[in-house]
């Protein structure tokens, strides 16, 4: 609907918000000369990047690339369409937004069926708390719920007989419950849907309800069910519990994706309030696209079973299309048998969210996942490993991140020591030393890019070293990054580079030119000989001027030493001439 409201309007509201004004009453900003600063509300971070232009009209993160007008961050932060950001911004304003005929009876028609819809929920809380609920509050209080968390998620109860619901609603309700397939006509008579069921109503951004799904209290072959598909619910791109996470939390910086709606309730009153579910299956790429939509930061959460991998992995295949640097995609693999409505209340909500904290990024979940089985001593499972990466990173649209994990791949796939293999050959299984692999030689740049990678405590030393010298441009700045950062692993300094977008644009094509990269053995030795010389002759030069000084004798210095010692007088008797 959003090419339905003029062009004009939309230009002219935008003049008229105060973008600082706008951020400011949902975040704490700090004025930064004619700007503003704060820490991101799109992702976690410590220090402020988050920069809002108000003479410009726009907002900026240099550390997730979150960027756009005053509708964009509407859209983002409170998660909703561009037609209700629209809408939320001209209330501001103080303006009514001027659709044309054909918009105004849609947005009318989705009242009718919302406002039906609604009324449903509330006859189904009504029974819940009636005579006929009595069974399905005894349900719920064994599950371990109270009436305050009923009450935050709507839940109710839809009676057993097949036509109550239909017959307690008015005639201009009856026809919009059809409509939305609460009551179907399709066999004859109209017909509730749902009959002696637990009813979770499934909510928009605006709070209104646009689909149910119920949970059967009997025998019923299908125990849960859900609304079907109607003008105003698209169950590939709706978040059941998105809505009450919002309400509960001042921001949202991460969603933890479960399977049912009582893994997002049970968890929420256990004090987890971003626990959410998807309606269609949780691992297709809509639903990814609606979870990215609402957040940067997703924990998938399965159980540890065979098919709680199955559907991990489905999520992982579809999600590597979609990631881009600044996402932060991980996995929770709960123990075999359990689920997060019984996990939670069985070890408590601090050991849950323990479990929340450790869970697996994307990249360490796949390659663990495709090295299943393999032994990476053996040749031909390194290739079986790189036959089996190779297709899924390609999914992936150029990143930093996507760059880590290639090369990642290239380390796992030629981890061997060359120089201790034997190879076994000749009459009566004589043994003799294969011959040694000639390394491919790298210049001294890229050597000391690669063993900061390897050994990010080398960062000073080498910092030092590249600081005398103007040809180690990378490994001056590589260097000076993971000491600012503090970097210490190998995996700290990945995650800052495909989060930090300044690195990632510094250092985004370093390694593009290399065909094969080294063993770390090897990677460390190289930048051990290019920085030890530089120590021998950092150490003469110190002994030479002393020796100016006439702090220490000639004869005490080494033949080296001497040498390059007449050099400089050399070097420095020419310069004067």
């Amino acid at each position: 609907m959003s090419g339905l409201i003029p062009q004009r309007f939309v230009e002219d509201l935008l003049q008229r918000t105060d973008l600082a004004e706008l951020i400011g009453s949902r975040i704490t900003l700090k004025k930064a000369g004619g700007n503003y600063k704060a820490r991101c509300p799109f992702h976690d971070e410590k220090t402020p990047s988050f920069n809002v232009r108000p003479d410009k009209g726009f907002y900026h993160c240099f550390g997730c690339g979150a960027h756009g007008d005053a509708i964009s961050f509407v859209r983002e932060f409170d998660g909703l369409g561009f037609t209700d950001a629209v809408e939320d911004l001209a209330r501001r304003a103080g303006l009514e937004v001027p659709y044309d005929e054909n918009a105004k009876q849609e947005m009318r028609q989705a009242k009718t069926l919302t406002d039906a819809l609604d009324y449903a929920t509330q006859f189904y809380r009504n029974a819940l708390q009636g005579q006929q609920g009595e069974f399905a509050r005894d349900y719920l209080q064994r599950r371990g719920l109270d009436k305050t968390i009923i009450d935050q998620y709507q839940i109710g109860f839809a009676p057993g007989t097949g036509t109550a619901l239909y017959d307690s609603a008015s005639r201009d309700i009856q026809g919009p419950l059809i409509e939305t397939g609460t009551v179907s006509d399709r066999y004859g008579p109209p017909r509730d849907l749902f009959r002696n069921r637990v009813m979770f109503p499934i909510r928009n951004s605006r709070g209104r309800t646009i689909a149910f799904g119920g949970r059967t209290l009997g025998d019923d072959k299908a125990k849960y069910i859900n609304s079907p598909e109607s003008d105003v619910f698209h169950k590939s791109r709706e978040i059941y519990g998105l809505y009450e996470a919002r309400q509960a939390l001042r921001q949202v910086d991460r969603l933890l994706v479960v399977e049912g709606y009582m893994d997002v309730i049970a968890l929420a009153q256990s004090g987890i309030q971003f626990a959410v579910a998807t309606l269609g299956t949780a691992t297709n790429q809509d639903s990814l696209s609606a979870l990215l939509r609402q957040a940067r930061h997703i924990i998938f959460c399965f159980d540890g079973d065979a098919a709680g991998f199955r559907a991990a992995d489905r999520a992982l295949d579809n999600a590597l299309e979609l990631l881009a640097d600044g996402m932060h995609l991980q996995f929770l693999m709960l123990p075999d048998g359990e689920d997060p409505d019984t996990l939670v209340r069985q070890e408590g909500p601090e050991a849950f969210r323990k479990r929340i904290d450790s869970a697996t990024p994307l990249s360490r979940y796949l390659f663990n996942r495709q090295s299943e089985g393999l032994d990476l001593t053996l040749p031909e499972d390194r290739g079986e490993l790189k036959a089996r990466l190779e297709p899924l990173l390609r999914k992936m649209p150029r990143s930093t991140l996507r760059d880590a994990m290639w090369h990642e791949m290239l380390r796992l796939c030629h981890q061997n020591n060359w120089q201790d293999r034997r190879q076994w050959s000749g009459k009566g299984g004589e043994q003799r030393k294969r011959e040694e692999r000639i390394d491919v030689r790298l210049n001294k740049d890229t050597q000391l890019c690669l063993a900061l990678l390897e050994a990010p405590d080398m960062a000073s030393e080498i910092f030092e070293f590249s600081q005398t010298l103007r040809d180690l441009p990378n490994a001056k700045d590589l260097s000076e990054l993971i000491l600012e950062k503090k970097a210490k692993s190998r995996t700290q300094v990945m995650m800052h580079l495909a989060t930090d977008s300044k690195a990632h644009d510094r250092f985004y094509g370093i390694f593009d030119g290399i065909e094969h990269i080294p063993s770390r053995a090897s990677i460390l030795a190289d930048a051990q000989d290019n920085i030890r010389p530089m120590d021998k002759t950092k150490l003469a030069q110190r002994k030479l001027a002393l020796m100016r000084e006439g702090k220490i004798d000639l004869a005490n210095l080494t033949e080296q030493e001497r040498n390059e010692f007449k050099r400089q007088i050399t070097l420095g008797d020419s310069e004067q001439n």
